[in-house]
């Protein structure tokens, strides 16, 4: 049993926010990886959110989280204005990974990463060895970039649990790495952090926005400006499709 309250949840389009912030939630997921209790975490900002809407292996996943972060602004306002949520800031993704494992440094917890190419990976690894010394590397599992068989998933587990990992970072990008955690939970003995873009933000292969830009849920601009080719289809659709659905649910909330 956890020693820390389990965090308040709001929902917002079928989706069950966890109202806090990064100490709070920081805390409850440390934790969970000192006891080695199998939980979900998810930083889902406005994309994963409408992915829930069309894509039911994905909701379905979300059942199983314990954590889902308001990742974007545009989702923490939201929350604020729909169920007087009171945050203060958004619950960034990048931003948790390492307020999380600057907790888990201090207890000198294990974590082990699961995801992403194998350049990413040793760049990330190199940074928390530079700058969280205490931290261990429980070890790592490169994406295949396609889903695992039976067997390989069977074998993943079975290398992941006998590594004794106290955390599990799992960067395979939305939603694939949502299916993954949300299919793990209970066979997974750790906290999974499905945390996408924090491998390459914390290896140096992507520039962050500027602080103002996420201030003013902008951030998603920067990202599109950095990444035109791969991501102006996403923007375009799951931007558009949020305002649309917000202003649905305030007409009828106002009715």
């Amino acid at each position: 049993m956890l020693n820390t309250l389990t965090p308040n949840k709001k929902q917002l389009f079928g989706v069950d926010y966890a109202i806090g912030d990064y100490d709070s939630l920081g805390d409850y997921i440390v934790e969970a990886a000192r006891t080695y209790k199998s939980i979900g975490v998810s930083a889902l900002a406005v994309h994963g959110l409408m992915e829930t809407q069309e894509n039911q292996e994905m909701k379905n996943a979300l059942n199983n989280i314990d954590i889902i972060t308001p990742d974007g602004q545009p989702v923490r306002w939201a929350l604020n204005f729909f169920h007087k949520a009171e945050l203060k800031d958004r619950v960034y993704g990048p931003k948790l990974t390492w307020e999380v494992l600057k907790k888990a440094n201090k207890h000198k917890l294990s974590v082990y990463l699961f995801g992403s190419t194998e350049e990413t990976i040793k760049g990330f690894i190199e940074k928390i060895n530079l700058e969280l010394p205490d931290l261990i590397i429980a070890g790592f599992h490169v994406d295949r970039f396609r889903e695992a068989t039976e067997e390989e998933d069977e074998q993943d587990i079975e290398k992941i649990n006998a590594s004794k990992p106290n955390l599990v970072l799992v960067g395979r990008g939305c939603p694939r790495q949502e299916i993954w955690v949300g299919n793990h939970v209970g066979k997974i003995f750790a906290p999974m952090l499905a945390v996408g873009a924090a491998f390459n933000f914390h290896a140096g292969n992507l520039k962050q926005a500027p602080i103002f830009l996420q201030n003013v849920g902008l951030e998603w601009a920067f990202r599109l400006f950095m990444e035109p080719k791969r991501l102006w289809k996403r923007y375009l659709y799951t931007n558009s499709k949020f305002i649309i659905k917000t202003f649905q649910k305030i007409i009828r909330w106002k009715k």
